[in-house]
């Protein structure tokens, strides 16, 4: 039984039930996923929705527009794909949201699952590639990482194994090659390739140096092909090659766009599908490959979530803006647009859109930092209750799409802005590695900047400003609170890190492993570092009051640390809360989520006098 003060969960947000309604709705909608399909047998599908109250894995078979439900698991289930003849659904079995785990499978029409691959031990998921006769498996523990190949039914091989993060990136069309992506060089963060034939022999290497990251994407679908498609970053940004792994040549593909991009195949291997995203937009393209044309995709302003091509050319998206809920949408050969996917019950409401900010900068590498804004539908002008959410990641950003999350907060009368701070994505490489070896106080830089554009521009002040996020956002928030103590009037941590040394002993070993890139080297080779982007060490320093949110089981995040924080700051006379809850690193569970920002709203309304 925790001794910490508990938070205050309120029963309704709003004393207005249609405001109570709405925001509710937003979460409770059902929702769904961009559709998975099998490779052979496009007509059967996998999607994850909302529709029981958590989010499961649903099988759809196109052909009977017949719609089931797969897995019913307490915590929830998001991780399943489907074998390439559609018989069977793969999905990931872990405990209660702790990400530790095994494969389970089961018929895609119905049956009772079984383990997928006996004869490997669970791990956390570090790849998987299906194929008709071979089977890719990857696990990592805290002992490294392994891989797996499963040949013609037979027993489990290990075809790679090494204690540096790493894992299954990708398998060519016609199954004699695996794709590898590792860190042997000692950083998780920029990672290497290595081809390798199914027996374990080697294809080829790819490595572009310290500081340059390589993701193999996918093998062109056509067997017998031997092309990968690459992301790279090169001219400090990511772009796309092509790699003949067989010949080890390789062409890059320059598409002249000015933000960065990923790519995805057309079936037959002649065109590539991109998704180019810039300031926090996506639009999309189809690129011959042979004329080198460039033809934009005709969607909405907003952001695509994901996106890929079907056998018949038809793209399948996910799309959404600030302003309106996501739809599953389609888009055929010829230009047709319509609805794809369309989940029972109502629409949830639309909320307010997002502006855009640039607030000039004094460091490199960039000129500015970008900002989204959004404001209360119906706020008289003048200083208002402002929440800055600051997204997790770090390797992440804010887009313009919707958010259930920060619709409520405009609900709830406060100006929400969302800050793509050094270390952010889309931005450029320079951009995103602008926080190693200084992670944490670097990101606070941006913000500093960010909320003193907000107080000069007469948005809010700090006795109205809430700084607020989870994961890498809650880290920064209790950093924020203990190194900027004047800006902020209250903090919402979401399962944050705490006390760092502490959470790098317990975390999962991928994530030391990044840690270790990151800060550049372990806490006990580089103390002073650690310190530093340590929130418990500027615990003192604390003023405004903090509720902290953790989960029991959260493998990223670990819970002894966040108490080492609760337990210090309870020396002290500032108010805190905590809200404790028996899931991972977020819970799927739609009841447990509405309960999560119905507290940390009426949180922050109480810390900046609404309430």
């Amino acid at each position: 039984m925790s001794t910490y003060p508990e938070a205050k969960i309120p029963s309704a947000l709003f004393d207005d039930p249609e405001r109570e309604t709405r925001w509710r709705t937003r979460f409770t909608a059902p929702r769904v996923s961009l559709p998975d399909w099998a490779r052979d047998a496009p007509q059967r599908s996998l999607y994850v929705s909302n529709f029981s109250g958590t989010w499961e894995i649903y099988a759809w078979d196109r052909d009977s527009d017949d719609h089931r439900q797969v897995t019913d698991r307490p915590q929830g289930t998001f991780h399943g794909t489907l074998s390439v003849d559609g018989r069977e659904i793969w999905w990931f079995d872990d405990t209660d949201g702790d990400e530790f785990g095994s494969w389970k499978v089961q018929p895609f029409k119905a049956g009772d699952p079984e383990p997928a691959v006996p004869g490997t031990h669970p791990g956390y998921p570090a790849g998987l590639e299906l194929g008709s006769s071979v089977t890719g498996l990857g696990m990592s523990t805290d002992d490294g990482v392994t891989v797996w190949v499963v040949r013609d039914g037979g027993a489990p091989e290990v075809l790679y194994e090494h204690e540096q993060d790493g894992g299954l990136s990708a398998m060519s069309w016609d199954e004699t090659m695996l794709v590898i992506s590792h860190s042997e060089h000692g950083d998780s963060r920029h990672p290497a390739l290595r081809v390798l034939r199914t027996d374990g022999s080697e294809v080829a290497e790819k490595w572009d140096g310290p500081g340059k990251s390589l993701d193999a994407l996918e093998f062109a679908p056509v067997t017998g092909d031997p092309r990968l498609l690459v992301l790279h970053e090169r001219r400090g940004k990511e772009e796309l090659l092509i790699w003949d792994v067989v010949t080890d040549t390789e062409t890059e593909i320059e598409l002249g766009l000015p933000g960065e991009v990923s790519a995805d195949w057309y079936p037959d291997g002649e065109a590539l599908l991109i998704a180019h995203t810039q300031h926090a937009r996506t639009t999309m393209h189809r690129y011959d490959l042979d004329s080198g044309e460039l033809t934009e995709l005709a969607t909405p302003p907003g952001t695509v979530a994901g996106a890929s091509v079907r056998p018949d050319h038809a793209v399948e998206y996910v799309w959404s803006s600030a302003a309106t809920p996501s739809l599953v949408r389609t888009v055929s050969a010829t230009g047709d647009d319509r609805v794809l996917l369309t989940p029972p019950g109502e629409r949830p409401p639309g909320t307010a859109p997002v502006t855009d900010v640039f607030v000039e900068v004094p460091h490199g590498p960039n000129d500015a930092v970008h900002a989204l804004v959004a404001r209360p539908e119906g706020a008289e002008a003048g200083r208002i209750p402002t929440v800055f959410s600051l997204h997790g990641g770090p390797h992440a950003a804010d887009e313009d799409r919707f958010s259930a999350y920060r619709a409520a907060w405009l609900d709830a009368g406060f100006a929400v802005v969302e800050i793509n701070y050094r270390g952010s994505t889309g931005y450029g490489s320079a951009w995103r590695d602008a926080i190693e070896g200084r992670p944490g106080t670097t990101e606070l830089e941006d913000v500093a900047l960010v909320h003193d554009w907000a107080i000069k521009s007469g948005l809010t002040t700090p006795a109205l400003s809430v700084v607020a996020g989870a994961s890498w956002g809650g880290y920064l928030t209790l950093l924020a609170l203990g190194t900027q103590p004047e800006r902020w009037a209250g903090g919402v941590a979401g399962v944050p890190v705490a006390d760092y040394v502490s959470a790098f002993a317990d975390e999962m070993e991928p994530l030391r492993a990044y840690d270790r890139a990151l800060f550049g080297g372990s806490p006990e080779e580089i103390p002073e570092v650690y310190e530093t982007a340590s929130p418990i060490t500027y615990i003192d320093q604390v003023r405004a009051p903090v509720l902290v949110l953790a989960g029991d089981n959260d493998p990223r995040c670990p819970i002894q640390q966040i108490l080492n924080y609760l337990d210090r700051l309870g020396e002290r006379e500032i108010p805190f809360e905590f809200y404790r809850y028996d899931a991972g690193h977020g819970s799927l569970v739609v009841a447990e989520t509405l309960r999560q920002v119905a507290t940390e709203i009426h949180f922050a309304q109480r810390a900046v006098g609404l309430a």
